[in-house]
C-alpha cells in the first residue's frame, strides 16, 4: 500500500521546473526599480489615463493636443488637463508647448517600461 519511493515535492520546484531543487531566490529587480514600476503602475492604472495613452500612441506623429483628447474622450478640458499633468509629473508624458497649444507625447523609455511590465 505504501511505497518507499520518494516523490519530489512539486511546491519546491524552481522556475525551470527542477522539482525538489532548493536554490536561493534572487530579486528579479532592485528595490529602486520596483518602486519606479510601482509609481508607473499607479499612474497608469486609471481607465481615463490608459485611454489617453492609447489615443496619443496611435495618433499621427505619436503626439496630440488636450483639445483632441477632450473631443476623443468626451471629457471637459480641466479633467483631461488634470490627467495629463499627473502623467507628465510621473514622467510618462512629455509636454511640448507650441504657441497657444500644448502637445503631449509618450516618453519613449516609459513606453518601453510599460511594455516590459506587460510581457
Amino acid at each position: 500500500m505504501y511505497s518507499d519511493r520518494v516523490v519530489p515535492d512539486e511546491s519546491l520546484s524552481d522556475a525551470h521546473g527542477d522539482a525538489g531543487v532548493a536554490r536561493p531566490l534572487r530579486a528579479a529587480m532592485s528595490k529602486e526599480q520596483a518602486e519606479d514600476f510601482a509609481r508607473l503602475l499607479s499612474v497608469v492604472s486609471n481607465a481615463t489615463r490608459l485611454q489617453m495613452l492609447s489615443i496619443i500612441y496611435r495618433s499621427d506623429g505619436g503626439r496630440t493636443r488636450v483639445a483632441d483628447l477632450t473631443s476623443a474622450l468626451g471629457l471637459r478640458q480641466p479633467t483631461v488637463s488634470h490627467h495629463a499633468k499627473l502623467l507628465t509629473e510621473a514622467g510618462v508624458l512629455q509636454r511640448e508647448p507650441s504657441g497657444r497649444e500644448v502637445w503631449y507625447s509618450i516618453v519613449p523609455h516609459r513606453l518601453d517600461a510599460i511594455a516590459d511590465l506587460l510581457r
